[in-house]
C-alpha cells in the first residue's frame, strides 16, 4: 500500500477527546509517525502523539557560546594585536572593559539562533503541505480534528485499518 505518490492515511473525528484518545492507542500499538490537526490547542495531545528531539536548548547555547567568545576575540584582537593604544598606562587586554559588549552579543546571537532553530524546526516557512489536498482538511481551522498516520511509519501497511478501528467520521488516503 506504501508507494511514493501516498503522504499517508488521515482520519477525521469528532472531538477532541476522541483525537487524543485515538492518538494514545495508536501509539500503544507502535505507530510512531503520527500527526494531529485541530482547530485549537488540545490539552495531552502533544504527549499522546510521542516525545520528539529538541535540539533547540543546544542551539540557543552555541549561538551565545558563538557571539559572547566571537566577540571578545574581536575586542581582543582589535585592542591587543592589530592596534593597541596606550591610554594612561592602562593594559591593552582590559578584560572587564570588553565584558558588556560581549554580553550583550551572547544575548542577540542566543536570540537569533533560537528564533532560527525554532521556525528551522516548525518546518516554516511552508507554503504547501500534502495534507492541503485532502479536500475535508478545510474543515481543520473550524471544526475538525485531524489524525494522519504518515507512509514512512514502519508499520503503515495496517494504517488504514487501524483507524477504521477507532470509528472515526471518515478515513482518506493522503497523496503526496
Amino acid at each position: 500500500m506504501t508507494g511514493a505518490n501516498v503522504y499517508g492515511c488521515m482520519a477525521r473525528f469528532d472531538s477532541a477527546e476522541t483525537l487524543r484518545g485515538a492518538a494514545l492507542q495508536l501509539r500503544h500499538a507502535g505507530y510512531t509517525r503520527l500527526e494531529a490537526y485541530s482547530p485549537f490547542a488540545v490539552e495531552g495531545l502533544a504527549e499522546a502523539l510521542g516525545p520528539t528531539r529538541n535540539r533547540l536548548p543546544l542551539l540557543v547555547l552555541l549561538g551565545g557560546l558563538f557571539g559572547g567568545i566571537g566577540t571578545l576575540a574581536l575586542q581582543y584582537y582589535s585592542a591587543v594585536i592589530d592596534y593597541p593604544i596606550d591610554v594612561g598606562g592602562r593594559p591593552a587586554a582590559s578584560w572587564p572593559a570588553f565584558i558588556p559588549a560581549a554580553l550583550e552579543m551572547t544575548i542577540l546571537c542566543a536570540v537569533l539562533a533560537g528564533v532560527v532553530g525554532m521556525l528551522l524546526g516548525n518546518g516554516l516557512p511552508q507554503l504547501y503541505h500534502p495534507v492541503f489536498n485532502v479536500a475535508r482538511f478545510a474543515e481543520a481551522s473550524r471544526d475538525g480534528f485531524f489524525l494522519v498516520i504518515r507512509a514512512d511509519d514502519p508499520h503503515y501497511d495496517d494504517a488504514r485499518q487501524a483507524l477504521l478501528d477507532l470509528a472515526p467520521l471518515s478515513v482518506d488516503e493522503v497523496p503526496a
